[in-house]
């Protein structure tokens, strides 16, 4: 089978069904798609054990954060990469802010335990069953995520800047 983007998807729905796999498109040729955490960790699995895919190589773990999503604030993307075939993935799993829980990939990909580190330092997802689930750059005693887009991006109170020179 040739791992085109519709072959890819077409077997995808096969396997797990409209309901888990949604929101299919491919921005610059890339197959992306949604699907739920309860799904997850056995469709990584799927793709990484089927014999004609071979997609086995995790490119990219982070987090996105989307404020104006109601009960999709938070967003778990995963890139994965099929050495063999030259074919790329992206999968998202959208999560409530008020539960951003997600299982860990770390029994799949070992490169998964410091990428879920970091997106648990940065955004504050919890990836069930991980290993050694602490922050990975900012200090334990931090009480916040700073990725989170909680606060305005500049210092509201500076008086030395004039807004004619950057375009306002």
């Amino acid at each position: 089978m040739e791992l085109t983007n519709e072959n890819v998807l077409g077997k995808l729905i096969a396997q797990f069904g409209e309901e888990n796999i949604t929101d299919a498109y491919d921005p610059d040729g890339i197959m992306t798609f949604n699907t739920n955490r309860g799904t997850i960790v056995e469709l990584i699995q799927y793709l990484y054990d089927d014999k004609e895919l071979q997609i086995q190589f995790l490119t990219t773990l982070c987090g996105i954060h989307y404020p104006d999503l109601k009960d999709k604030e938070l967003c778990v993307m995963y890139q994965l990469h099929s050495l063999r075939h030259n074919y790329r993935l992206r999968i998202k799993v959208f999560l409530p802010s008020a539960d951003p829980v997600i299982p860990t990939l770390t029994n799949i990909y070992s490169a998964a335990n410091w990428m879920e580190r970091e997106t648990f330092d940065f955004y504050g997802v919890i990836f069930t069953g991980h290993p050694n689930l602490i922050r990975i750059l900012n200090i334990e005693e931090m009480e916040y995520h700073p990725m989170l887009k909680q606060y305005p991006l500049e210092d509201q109170t500076r008086e030395d800047k004039i807004d004619t020179y950057f375009g306002r």
